[in-house]
């Protein structure tokens, strides 16, 4: 078993940044991959990032390209998600992920284990 707990997340300005956070623990080194979903009210859950967690490749949704940066820290068992230039449209509950296996990481149901969600609003 893998626990996920996401943080980070808060009430920012349009054009602010937040970085969000993902700690992994128990079974951490089983993980193939990590990713960072969003959710806003009434919408269904959408692909934000995912990241290889070995290897380091990243993968994001053309939406966020260019203002998100997905990274991890292997020693801390930490996914982060650097969120910059927000949108009122970015406004959320974040959602981060993790696979034991090779599969198609902008896919929800590739994912074995999912965090709590931390909400980002951005306002106009």
């Amino acid at each position: 078993q893998v626990q996920l707990v996401a943080s980070g997340g808060g009430l920012v300005q349009a054009g602010g940044s937040l970085r969000l956070s993902c700690a992994a623990s128990g079974r951490a080194f089983s993980i193939y991959g990590m990713g960072w979903f969003r959710q806003a009210p009434g919408k269904e859950r959408d692909f934000a990032a995912a990241i290889n967690w070995s290897v380091g490749s990243t993968l994001y949704a053309d939406s966020v390209k260019g203002r998100f940066t997905i990274s991890r820290d292997i020693a801390r068992n930490t996914m982060y998600l650097q969120v910059n230039s927000l949108k009122p449209e970015d406004t959320a509950v974040y959602y981060c992920a993790a696979t034991k296996n090779f599969g198609v990481l902008r896919t929800p149901s590739t994912y074995d284990y999912w965090g709590q969600g931390t909400q980002v609003t951005v306002s106009s």
